[in-house]
């Protein structure tokens, strides 16, 4: 534990002298600030303007530490590991964003140390387009003007809300300490293609359906014994529509709907992918458990092979006051049931923005899960988190969140019959 923490904070002490000595001149075209001017950004921004004056390299980074204080309990037929009040292990990341050319940039995010991988790993990346120039000057410039194309091994661009959630150490953008309770968010490798005009907002894109990248085919064994060769991997196809207009000085209106499909994937990852971890560590987790449930106050309904989800989000900021809702179904299942399962989720949170340059928030988000269980059946999740943010600086958030969460319908054999979990975290967030 020792070598972690020292890696971690060598890790941050670089990450920080690297942005004290390069302050001036850091941003980059069509770029999302990962500090608070980033915050109600959903993708990055598409201008026509550009201050490319050749290659340049910006890094920086996130840490975030909390002081976790949750109690949990259920119905006691199966014992909870004992949790009480203290800090969780902090976690950083590393940010290195490229621009390559006149419109051609690069990400790549590297997860220092995370609650699931303490060792550092890469988390993805990809190219973005935003101009063809490289091509030839000019090449097809009236469709590029309204268009960004990314590609790569990357998060998929699924719904709103993935925008708004804590990315492991990037936690400024997020107004509250934990992710939705069906955490719609994977990686894969693959293509988008963005355009935007007027207000109006449509994408397309395709992956392969894995998060864990491999050629190797699956194995399936048949009723007799015997076993059939299987697939080495499938396709996702993602598209989205909406519309995104600041209507004057103090209304901004969005509103968008989007979709995942697979028809067939070895293993979908859709609710499962982050490996990161969830913010509410040690809860619901039984006491005889070899190891930590690094997911743990999350769901994943565990469509494994198949899965069709949608997801709507509206946006709405009057002044200091904004709404942020989603609605989502997701249906499928894995390749031996014999029908497809439903979950829904719905969550929906209120935050008011006060102070100097709207540095201080108070808010409040409801989220709940119904869906039909694999192991279950019938089972339902509820949500409540109430939440105060203080932007010290631009770079520097520090929030306090109270949260309620309980479970209904889960069997005898499970840590989560008439299961509960409450209580406070604070979280002290940097990101430059």
């Amino acid at each position: 534990m020792r070598k972690i923490f020292q890696k971690t904070l060598v890790a941050a002490l670089i990450l920080g002298s690297i942005g004290v000595s390069a302050q001036s001149k850091r941003d980059l075209d069509n770029y999302r600030y990962t500090d608070k001017r980033g915050v109600n950004v959903f993708e990055a921004p598409k201008t026509l303007d550009s201050n490319f004056d050749g290659l340049k390299v910006r890094l920086g980074g996130s840490f975030a530490l909390q002081y976790q204080g949750i109690s949990h309990e259920n119905s006691g037929s199966v014992r909870l590991q004992p949790i009480g009040a203290n800090f969780n292990l902090a976690t950083a990341n590393l940010d290195i964003d490229v621009a390559l050319y006149d419109g051609v940039s690069m990400h790549l995010r590297t997860f220092l140390s995370s609650r699931h991988h303490h060792e550092t790993y890469v988390k993805g990346g990809y190219l973005q387009v935003n101009k063809l120039d490289f091509i030839k000057e000019g090449f097809m410039e009236d469709f590029m003007k309204y268009t960004t194309i990314k590609v790569g091994h990357m998060e998929n661009n699924y719904g709103d809300a993935h925008f708004r959630r804590t990315d492991n150490a990037q936690s400024l953008h997020n107004p509250f300490v934990g992710n939705l309770i069906m955490d719609s968010y994977t990686t894969e490798v693959g293509a988008e293609v963005l355009v935007r005009k007027n207000g109006f907002i449509g994408m397309v894109g395709v992956t392969n359906g894995k998060l864990n990248q491999s050629v190797e085919k699956t194995e399936e064994t048949l009723a007799d014994g015997t076993y059939e060769e299987g697939r080495s991997g499938g396709a996702s196809f993602l598209a989205k529509l909406g519309y995104d207009k600041q209507i004057n000085n103090d209304l901004r209106i969005r509103i968008t709907g989007s979709m995942y499909n697979t028809g067939y994937v070895p293993n979908s990852y859709l609710y499962a992918a982050d490996r990161a971890g969830s913010r509410y560590y040690g809860v619901m987790i039984a006491a005889d458990a070899a190891s930590d449930d690094f997911r743990s106050g999350r769901y994943n309904p565990n469509l494994k092979n198949s899965i069709s989800a949608i997801m709507f989000n509206p946006f709405i900021k009057y002044k200091g006051l904004e709404f942020f809702g989603t609605v989502e179904t997701a249906t499928g299942k894995a390749t031996a049931e014999l029908e497809d399962r439903t979950a829904n989720q719905l969550a929906g949170e209120l935050i008011y923005r006060f102070g100097k340059n709207e540095n201080l928030y108070i808010g409040g988000r409801y989220n709940m899960v119904d869906a039909e269980d694999m192991t279950h059946g019938d089972i339902e999740i509820k949500r409540s988190q109430l939440v105060a943010g203080w932007y010290m600086t631009n770079n520097i958030l520090m929030k306090m969140e109270y949260v309620n969460q309980k479970y209904e319908g889960f069997g005898a054999t499970s840590t989560l019959e008439q299961g509960k979990f409450n209580g406070v975290i604070l979280e002290a967030a940097i990101s430059f």
